[in-house]
Protein backbone atom coordinates (compact mmCIF):
# COMPACT_ATOMS: atom_id res chain seq x y z
CA UNK A 1 0.00 0.00 0.00
CA UNK A 2 2.80 2.56 -0.25
CA UNK A 3 2.30 3.22 -4.26
CA UNK A 4 -1.77 4.26 -3.08
CA UNK A 5 -3.95 4.50 -6.34
CA UNK A 6 -5.24 8.10 -5.97
CA UNK A 7 -8.83 6.52 -6.51
CA UNK A 8 -7.83 4.51 -3.50
CA UNK A 9 -6.95 7.50 -1.17
CA UNK A 10 -10.18 9.08 -2.76
CA UNK A 11 -11.89 6.03 -1.17
CA UNK A 12 -10.36 6.27 2.05
CA UNK A 13 -11.48 10.36 2.05
CA UNK A 14 -14.88 8.86 1.42
CA UNK A 15 -15.24 6.49 4.48
CA UNK A 16 -13.45 8.64 6.76
CA UNK A 17 -16.46 11.43 5.89
CA UNK A 18 -19.38 8.52 6.37
CA UNK A 19 -17.41 7.63 9.88
CA UNK A 20 -17.48 11.39 10.77
CA UNK A 21 -20.78 11.59 9.69
CA UNK A 22 -21.99 8.50 11.90
CA UNK A 23 -20.31 10.45 14.89
CA UNK A 24 -22.84 13.98 14.48
CA UNK A 25 -24.95 13.29 17.43
CA UNK A 26 -22.04 12.28 19.65
CA UNK A 27 -21.62 15.96 21.46
CA UNK A 28 -25.60 15.94 22.52
CA UNK A 29 -25.92 12.34 23.65
CA UNK A 30 -26.79 11.33 27.51
CA UNK A 31 -24.02 9.10 27.71
CA UNK A 32 -21.59 8.18 30.67
CA UNK A 33 -18.08 9.51 28.74
CA UNK A 34 -16.35 7.71 31.35
CA UNK A 35 -17.66 4.30 30.04
CA UNK A 36 -16.65 5.49 26.57
CA UNK A 37 -13.59 6.40 27.37
CA UNK A 38 -12.38 3.18 29.57
CA UNK A 39 -13.71 1.14 26.64
CA UNK A 40 -11.93 3.19 24.25
CA UNK A 41 -8.72 3.11 26.04
CA UNK A 42 -8.83 -0.90 26.85
CA UNK A 43 -9.10 -0.87 22.99
CA UNK A 44 -6.61 0.22 22.33
CA UNK A 45 -4.73 -1.76 24.62
CA UNK A 46 -6.07 -5.23 23.51
CA UNK A 47 -4.83 -3.74 20.14
CA UNK A 48 -1.59 -3.09 21.17
CA UNK A 49 -1.04 -6.20 23.01
CA UNK A 50 -3.04 -7.95 19.01
CA UNK A 51 -0.24 -6.09 17.51
CA UNK A 52 2.86 -6.98 19.15
CA UNK A 53 2.06 -10.63 20.27
CA UNK A 54 -0.88 -12.31 18.56
CA UNK A 55 -0.68 -10.96 14.96
CA UNK A 56 -4.36 -9.98 14.85
CA UNK A 57 -7.18 -7.68 15.51
CA UNK A 58 -9.45 -8.30 18.88
CA UNK A 59 -12.60 -7.59 18.38
CA UNK A 60 -14.61 -8.10 21.49
CA UNK A 61 -14.19 -4.54 23.31
CA UNK A 62 -15.99 -3.02 20.14
CA UNK A 63 -18.68 -5.96 19.89
CA UNK A 64 -19.54 -4.72 23.16
CA UNK A 65 -19.42 -1.31 22.71
CA UNK A 66 -22.25 -1.71 19.82
CA UNK A 67 -24.12 -3.83 22.52
CA UNK A 68 -23.48 -0.95 25.57
CA UNK A 69 -23.61 2.17 24.03
CA UNK A 70 -25.41 4.08 21.35
CA UNK A 71 -24.42 3.88 17.79
CA UNK A 72 -22.43 7.21 17.60
CA UNK A 73 -20.43 6.96 21.13
CA UNK A 74 -19.82 3.04 20.03
CA UNK A 75 -18.41 4.29 16.80
CA UNK A 76 -15.79 6.61 18.75
CA UNK A 77 -14.59 3.52 20.42
CA UNK A 78 -12.18 2.54 17.85
CA UNK A 79 -10.71 6.01 17.51
CA UNK A 80 -8.09 6.15 20.10
CA UNK A 81 -6.54 2.95 19.08
CA UNK A 82 -5.98 4.51 15.66
CA UNK A 83 -3.77 7.56 17.63
CA UNK A 84 -2.12 5.54 19.35
CA UNK A 85 -0.91 1.88 18.23
CA UNK A 86 1.54 2.47 15.49
CA UNK A 87 0.02 1.32 11.65
CA UNK A 88 3.25 -0.57 11.05
CA UNK A 89 3.60 0.31 7.60
CA UNK A 90 3.72 2.79 5.56
CA UNK A 91 1.94 5.22 4.36
CA UNK A 92 1.26 5.46 8.18
CA UNK A 93 -1.43 8.23 8.24
CA UNK A 94 -3.46 6.80 5.44
CA UNK A 95 -3.13 3.29 7.50
CA UNK A 96 -4.00 4.47 10.31
CA UNK A 97 -7.31 7.10 8.87
CA UNK A 98 -8.38 3.77 6.69
CA UNK A 99 -8.21 1.10 9.80
CA UNK A 100 -10.35 3.84 12.01
CA UNK A 101 -12.94 4.96 9.96
CA UNK A 102 -13.50 1.11 8.66
CA UNK A 103 -13.84 0.31 12.30
CA UNK A 104 -15.52 2.89 13.19
CA UNK A 105 -18.35 2.76 10.15
CA UNK A 106 -18.55 -1.09 11.16
CA UNK A 107 -19.35 -0.33 14.73
CA UNK A 108 -21.86 2.21 13.93
CA UNK A 109 -23.71 -0.48 11.57
CA UNK A 110 -23.94 -3.35 14.32
CA UNK A 111 -24.75 -0.46 17.13
CA UNK A 112 -27.45 0.26 14.76
CA UNK A 113 -28.82 -2.76 14.02
CA UNK A 114 -28.79 -4.16 18.16
CA UNK A 115 -30.59 -0.58 19.05
CA UNK A 116 -33.14 -0.68 16.23
CA UNK A 117 -34.25 -4.91 17.42
CA UNK A 118 -34.31 -3.63 20.89
CA UNK A 119 -31.15 -5.37 22.22
CA UNK A 120 -30.45 -2.53 24.62
CA UNK A 121 -33.40 -3.87 26.98
CA UNK A 122 -32.15 -6.89 26.52
CA UNK A 123 -28.78 -6.48 27.97
CA UNK A 124 -29.92 -4.16 30.51
CA UNK A 125 -32.46 -7.03 32.18
CA UNK A 126 -30.14 -10.11 31.30
CA UNK A 127 -32.90 -11.34 28.80
CA UNK A 128 -31.54 -14.81 27.69
CA UNK A 129 -32.36 -15.97 24.86
CA UNK A 130 -33.68 -13.21 23.29
CA UNK A 131 -30.32 -11.78 23.55
CA UNK A 132 -28.73 -13.34 21.58
CA UNK A 133 -30.93 -12.37 18.42
CA UNK A 134 -30.03 -8.75 18.27
CA UNK A 135 -26.83 -9.73 19.21
CA UNK A 136 -26.68 -12.14 16.18
CA UNK A 137 -27.68 -9.78 14.07
CA UNK A 138 -25.41 -6.50 14.93
CA UNK A 139 -21.99 -9.70 14.91
CA UNK A 140 -23.51 -9.71 11.00
CA UNK A 141 -24.21 -6.38 10.35
CA UNK A 142 -20.51 -5.69 11.49
CA UNK A 143 -18.91 -8.55 9.31
CA UNK A 144 -21.14 -7.41 6.21
CA UNK A 145 -19.66 -3.61 7.07
CA UNK A 146 -16.26 -4.92 7.08
CA UNK A 147 -16.67 -7.15 4.19
CA UNK A 148 -17.98 -4.21 1.68
CA UNK A 149 -15.40 -2.02 2.83
CA UNK A 150 -12.31 -4.68 2.60
CA UNK A 151 -13.49 -5.39 -0.59
CA UNK A 152 -13.79 -2.46 -2.13
CA UNK A 153 -10.06 -1.07 -0.46
CA UNK A 154 -8.98 -4.60 -2.17
CA UNK A 155 -10.67 -4.03 -5.88
CA UNK A 156 -9.27 0.04 -5.92
CA UNK A 157 -5.66 -0.13 -3.77
CA UNK A 158 -4.03 -4.23 -3.89
CA UNK A 159 -5.59 -5.30 -6.88
CA UNK A 160 -7.17 -9.25 -6.92
CA UNK A 161 -5.19 -11.80 -6.71
CA UNK A 162 -5.51 -14.54 -9.48
CA UNK A 163 -8.73 -16.72 -9.39
CA UNK A 164 -7.78 -19.66 -7.98
CA UNK A 165 -8.87 -23.50 -9.44
CA UNK A 166 -12.41 -23.97 -10.55
CA UNK A 167 -12.86 -19.91 -10.34
CA UNK A 168 -11.10 -19.23 -13.58
CA UNK A 169 -13.39 -16.23 -15.68
CA UNK A 170 -15.04 -15.06 -13.09
CA UNK A 171 -15.41 -11.36 -12.62
CA UNK A 172 -12.84 -9.41 -10.78
CA UNK A 173 -15.24 -7.23 -9.20
CA UNK A 174 -16.47 -10.93 -7.59
CA UNK A 175 -13.40 -11.57 -6.26
CA UNK A 176 -12.47 -8.94 -4.79
CA UNK A 177 -15.33 -10.06 -2.43
CA UNK A 178 -14.81 -13.84 -2.61
CA UNK A 179 -14.62 -15.75 0.59
CA UNK A 180 -14.22 -12.73 2.48
CA UNK A 181 -17.54 -12.75 4.68
CA UNK A 182 -17.64 -16.52 5.25
CA UNK A 183 -14.14 -16.11 6.49
CA UNK A 184 -14.46 -13.58 8.67
CA UNK A 185 -18.08 -14.70 10.07
CA UNK A 186 -17.00 -18.07 12.30
CA UNK A 187 -13.67 -15.71 14.14
CA UNK A 188 -16.08 -12.77 14.56
CA UNK A 189 -18.93 -14.49 15.97
CA UNK A 190 -16.81 -15.76 18.80
CA UNK A 191 -15.62 -12.44 19.71
CA UNK A 192 -19.36 -11.34 19.50
CA UNK A 193 -19.88 -14.07 21.92
CA UNK A 194 -17.35 -12.72 24.65
CA UNK A 195 -18.27 -9.15 23.86
CA UNK A 196 -21.72 -9.81 24.96
CA UNK A 197 -21.13 -11.29 27.81
CA UNK A 198 -19.28 -8.43 28.54
CA UNK A 199 -22.07 -6.30 27.96
CA UNK A 200 -24.42 -8.23 30.17
CA UNK A 201 -21.89 -8.45 33.16
CA UNK A 202 -21.09 -4.47 32.77
CA UNK A 203 -24.85 -3.86 33.34
CA UNK A 204 -24.81 -6.56 36.01
CA UNK A 205 -24.52 -5.24 39.22
CA UNK A 206 -20.80 -6.82 39.43
CA UNK A 207 -20.04 -3.96 36.86
CA UNK A 208 -17.33 -2.69 34.55
CA UNK A 209 -14.49 -4.75 36.86
CA UNK A 210 -15.93 -7.88 35.89
CA UNK A 211 -17.10 -7.35 32.50
CA UNK A 212 -12.73 -6.75 31.87
CA UNK A 213 -12.43 -10.22 33.28
CA UNK A 214 -14.04 -11.80 30.30
CA UNK A 215 -10.95 -10.42 28.11
CA UNK A 216 -8.41 -12.92 30.39
CA UNK A 217 -9.60 -16.39 29.21
CA UNK A 218 -10.01 -14.45 25.60
CA UNK A 219 -6.79 -13.60 25.27
CA UNK A 220 -5.51 -16.95 26.39
CA UNK A 221 -7.38 -19.08 24.03
CA UNK A 222 -6.73 -16.03 21.18
CA UNK A 223 -2.68 -16.69 22.84
CA UNK A 224 -3.05 -20.51 21.84
CA UNK A 225 -4.75 -19.74 18.42
CA UNK A 226 -1.97 -17.71 17.39
CA UNK A 227 0.82 -20.22 18.87
CA UNK A 228 -1.26 -22.68 16.67
CA UNK A 229 -1.13 -20.69 13.53
CA UNK A 230 2.80 -19.52 14.53
CA UNK A 231 3.55 -23.33 14.32
CA UNK A 232 2.03 -24.01 11.03
CA UNK A 233 3.95 -21.01 9.68
CA UNK A 234 6.82 -22.72 10.82
CA UNK A 235 5.58 -25.70 9.14
CA UNK A 236 5.79 -24.19 5.99
CA UNK A 237 8.64 -22.47 6.02
CA UNK A 238 10.85 -26.00 6.81
CA UNK A 239 9.13 -27.02 3.44
CA UNK A 240 9.78 -24.15 1.48
CA UNK A 241 13.35 -24.35 2.54
CA UNK A 242 13.77 -28.17 1.65
CA UNK A 243 11.88 -27.81 -1.48
CA UNK A 244 13.60 -24.55 -2.30
CA UNK A 245 17.33 -26.79 -1.53
CA UNK A 246 16.21 -29.44 -4.21
CA UNK A 247 15.11 -26.83 -6.97
CA UNK A 248 18.41 -24.79 -6.39
CA UNK A 249 20.42 -28.34 -6.90
CA UNK A 250 18.17 -29.82 -9.80
CA UNK A 251 16.93 -26.75 -11.66
CA UNK A 252 15.89 -29.35 -14.41
CA UNK A 253 12.99 -30.39 -12.80
CA UNK A 254 11.94 -26.30 -10.91
CA UNK A 255 8.44 -25.92 -9.64
CA UNK A 256 7.39 -30.00 -9.77
CA UNK A 257 7.32 -30.50 -6.37
CA UNK A 258 4.73 -27.65 -6.17
CA UNK A 259 2.47 -29.18 -8.96
CA UNK A 260 2.97 -32.44 -7.16
CA UNK A 261 1.85 -31.23 -4.32
CA UNK A 262 -1.39 -29.44 -5.94
CA UNK A 263 -1.91 -32.54 -7.67
CA UNK A 264 -1.68 -34.78 -4.86
CA UNK A 265 -4.32 -32.83 -3.24
CA UNK A 266 -6.51 -32.54 -5.85
CA UNK A 267 -6.87 -36.72 -5.87
CA UNK A 268 -7.65 -36.77 -2.11
CA UNK A 269 -10.53 -34.20 -2.38
CA UNK A 270 -12.29 -36.17 -5.01
CA UNK A 271 -11.53 -39.42 -2.70
CA UNK A 272 -13.62 -38.02 0.09
CA UNK A 273 -10.22 -37.45 2.68
CA UNK A 274 -10.66 -34.86 5.89
CA UNK A 275 -8.67 -31.55 5.28
CA UNK A 276 -5.90 -32.39 7.62
CA UNK A 277 -5.49 -35.45 5.28
CA UNK A 278 -5.37 -33.68 2.12
CA UNK A 279 -3.15 -31.33 3.78
CA UNK A 280 -0.37 -33.91 5.01
CA UNK A 281 -0.80 -35.16 1.27
CA UNK A 282 -0.16 -31.76 -0.15
CA UNK A 283 2.97 -31.92 1.93
CA UNK A 284 3.69 -35.47 0.35
CA UNK A 285 3.44 -34.17 -3.27
CA UNK A 286 5.74 -31.22 -2.09
CA UNK A 287 8.35 -33.21 -0.36
CA UNK A 288 8.44 -36.60 -2.49
CA UNK A 289 11.86 -35.91 -4.13
CA UNK A 290 13.63 -34.22 -0.96
CA UNK A 291 15.74 -37.01 -1.38
CA UNK A 292 17.37 -35.93 -4.43
CA UNK A 293 19.50 -33.55 -2.14
CA UNK A 294 21.78 -37.04 -1.11
CA UNK A 295 22.41 -37.49 -4.75
CA UNK A 296 25.14 -36.15 -6.59
CA UNK A 297 24.27 -33.32 -8.50
CA UNK A 298 25.91 -34.37 -11.61
CA UNK A 299 24.14 -37.50 -11.84
CA UNK A 300 20.64 -35.22 -11.95
CA UNK A 301 22.13 -33.39 -14.36
CA UNK A 302 23.46 -35.89 -16.49
CA UNK A 303 22.86 -35.20 -20.48
CA UNK A 304 23.50 -38.94 -21.63
CA UNK A 305 21.85 -42.42 -20.71
CA UNK A 306 22.73 -43.51 -17.19
CA UNK A 307 24.38 -46.35 -16.15
CA UNK A 308 23.67 -49.40 -14.47
CA UNK A 309 25.11 -48.04 -10.57
CA UNK A 310 24.37 -44.43 -12.00
CA UNK A 311 20.81 -45.46 -11.62
CA UNK A 312 20.70 -47.79 -8.38
CA UNK A 313 22.12 -44.47 -6.58
CA UNK A 314 19.50 -42.06 -7.96
CA UNK A 315 16.92 -44.60 -7.12
CA UNK A 316 18.28 -44.24 -3.34
CA UNK A 317 16.69 -41.12 -3.34
CA UNK A 318 13.22 -42.10 -1.82
CA UNK A 319 15.26 -43.45 1.19
CA UNK A 320 17.40 -40.44 1.35
CA UNK A 321 14.55 -38.48 2.24
CA UNK A 322 12.39 -40.12 4.34
CA UNK A 323 15.92 -40.42 6.70
CA UNK A 324 15.44 -36.46 5.79
CA UNK A 325 12.44 -35.71 7.29
CA UNK A 326 11.76 -39.01 9.77
CA UNK A 327 12.08 -36.85 12.54
CA UNK A 328 9.42 -34.12 11.27
CA UNK A 329 6.37 -35.53 13.18
CA UNK A 330 4.03 -33.62 11.55
CA UNK A 331 4.19 -34.78 8.20
CA UNK A 332 2.66 -38.25 9.62
CA UNK A 333 1.90 -40.44 6.90
CA UNK A 334 3.68 -38.12 3.97
CA UNK A 335 6.87 -39.39 5.54
CA UNK A 336 5.71 -43.04 3.85
CA UNK A 337 4.64 -41.48 0.97
CA UNK A 338 8.64 -39.98 0.48
CA UNK A 339 9.92 -43.38 0.86
CA UNK A 340 7.10 -45.17 -1.18
CA UNK A 341 5.86 -43.43 -4.03
CA UNK A 342 8.34 -45.13 -6.79
CA UNK A 343 6.41 -48.40 -6.05
CA UNK A 344 4.05 -50.20 -8.42
CA UNK A 345 1.41 -52.22 -7.92
CA UNK A 346 3.04 -54.97 -9.83
CA UNK A 347 6.40 -55.13 -7.53
CA UNK A 348 8.45 -53.65 -10.61
CA UNK A 349 9.01 -50.49 -8.53
CA UNK A 350 11.94 -49.23 -5.99
CA UNK A 351 13.56 -49.20 -3.40
CA UNK A 352 11.44 -52.40 -1.92
CA UNK A 353 9.46 -53.59 -4.71
CA UNK A 354 6.71 -53.78 -2.76
CA UNK A 355 3.29 -55.12 -4.00
CA UNK A 356 -0.77 -53.82 -4.49
CA UNK A 357 -1.79 -53.55 -0.81
CA UNK A 358 1.50 -53.43 0.74
CA UNK A 359 1.96 -49.55 -0.91
CA UNK A 360 0.72 -46.99 1.68
CA UNK A 361 -2.22 -45.18 -0.20
CA UNK A 362 -0.88 -41.88 0.52
CA UNK A 363 2.35 -43.35 -1.50
CA UNK A 364 -0.18 -44.46 -4.39
CA UNK A 365 -1.91 -41.15 -4.61
CA UNK A 366 1.60 -39.35 -4.76
CA UNK A 367 2.73 -41.65 -7.83
CA UNK A 368 0.04 -40.86 -10.09
CA UNK A 369 0.48 -37.40 -9.45
CA UNK A 370 4.03 -37.32 -10.04
CA UNK A 371 3.89 -39.68 -13.09
CA UNK A 372 0.88 -36.79 -14.49
CA UNK A 373 3.58 -34.01 -13.94
CA UNK A 374 6.04 -35.65 -15.00
CA UNK A 375 4.36 -36.23 -18.78
CA UNK A 376 2.50 -33.05 -18.67
CA UNK A 377 6.04 -30.97 -18.19
CA UNK A 378 8.49 -30.09 -20.96
CA UNK A 379 11.54 -31.33 -20.29
CA UNK A 380 14.81 -30.71 -22.36
CA UNK A 381 14.38 -33.96 -23.86
CA UNK A 382 11.00 -34.03 -24.84
CA UNK A 383 7.69 -31.79 -25.40
CA UNK A 384 5.00 -31.51 -22.70
CA UNK A 385 2.09 -34.20 -23.61
CA UNK A 386 -1.32 -32.69 -23.55
CA UNK A 387 -3.13 -33.31 -20.18
CA UNK A 388 -5.50 -35.94 -22.33
CA UNK A 389 -2.67 -38.09 -23.54
CA UNK A 390 -1.05 -38.26 -20.08
CA UNK A 391 -4.65 -39.10 -18.52
CA UNK A 392 -4.39 -41.84 -21.03
CA UNK A 393 -1.34 -43.33 -20.57
CA UNK A 394 -2.54 -43.57 -16.83
CA UNK A 395 -5.52 -45.48 -17.65
CA UNK A 396 -3.36 -47.87 -19.59
CA UNK A 397 -1.09 -47.90 -16.29
CA UNK A 398 -3.69 -48.24 -14.01
CA UNK A 399 -3.38 -52.01 -12.27
CA UNK A 400 0.25 -52.30 -12.96
CA UNK A 401 1.85 -49.17 -12.42
CA UNK A 402 -0.98 -47.51 -10.75
CA UNK A 403 -3.63 -47.47 -8.52
CA UNK A 404 -7.01 -47.60 -10.86
CA UNK A 405 -8.92 -45.39 -7.97
CA UNK A 406 -6.15 -43.04 -7.92
CA UNK A 407 -6.38 -42.87 -11.48
CA UNK A 408 -9.76 -41.94 -11.73
CA UNK A 409 -10.03 -39.56 -8.82
CA UNK A 410 -7.54 -37.59 -11.32
CA UNK A 411 -9.45 -37.65 -14.03
CA UNK A 412 -12.74 -36.57 -12.63
CA UNK A 413 -10.88 -34.08 -10.57
CA UNK A 414 -9.21 -32.55 -13.71
CA UNK A 415 -12.79 -32.62 -15.75
CA UNK A 416 -13.98 -31.05 -12.71
CA UNK A 417 -11.44 -28.12 -12.25
CA UNK A 418 -8.93 -28.53 -15.35
CA UNK A 419 -5.55 -28.11 -14.91
CA UNK A 420 -3.43 -24.85 -14.77
CA UNK A 421 -0.08 -25.27 -13.55
CA UNK A 422 2.32 -22.73 -12.99
CA UNK A 423 4.80 -21.34 -15.81
CA UNK A 424 8.49 -22.34 -15.40
CA UNK A 425 11.82 -21.77 -16.86
CA UNK A 426 11.22 -25.43 -18.32
CA UNK A 427 7.91 -24.25 -20.02
CA UNK A 428 9.87 -21.17 -21.80
CA UNK A 429 11.76 -23.65 -24.00
CA UNK A 430 11.64 -22.68 -27.61
CA UNK A 431 8.94 -24.99 -29.84
CA UNK A 432 11.40 -27.54 -32.20
CA UNK A 433 10.74 -31.28 -32.62
CA UNK A 434 10.39 -33.87 -30.24
CA UNK A 435 13.47 -35.06 -28.78
CA UNK A 436 13.51 -39.06 -27.68
CA UNK A 437 14.63 -39.28 -23.80
CA UNK A 438 17.54 -40.56 -22.94
CA UNK A 439 17.55 -44.38 -21.57
CA UNK A 440 16.60 -44.12 -17.79
CA UNK A 441 16.73 -40.60 -18.15
CA UNK A 442 13.34 -39.67 -17.37
CA UNK A 443 12.66 -42.10 -14.21
CA UNK A 444 15.58 -40.70 -13.22
CA UNK A 445 14.41 -37.10 -12.56
CA UNK A 446 10.87 -37.95 -11.40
Amino acid sequence: MEAVPPRARAYVACVALAALLCLLPLPVLRTPWWAVLLLALVYAGCEELARRRFGGTFYPVLLAAAFLLPPPAAAFVPLPAAALVPAGRRPEGLRRTWRAAQLAVAVWAAARVHWGLGGRDAVVHSDFPYVLLPAGAAVLAFCLALTVLDGCMRALAVGVAPAPLGQRGAPPARRAWSGLFLRSLAPVGVHGLAGLMMAVLWRSPYGPVAALLVLLPMCVSWWVYAQYHRERAAHRATIRALVQAVDIKDGYTRGHSERVGRASMMIARELGMDDERVEVLRFAGILHDVGKLGVPTRLLRKDGPLTPEERRVIELHPEYGHEMVRGISFLGEARSAILHHHERLDGSGYPYGLTGGQIPECARVVAVADAFDAMTSTRSYRRARPVGAALQELKRCAGAQFDPRMVTALVRALGRHGWHPAVTAEDDTPAGPPVAPAPGRQEARR
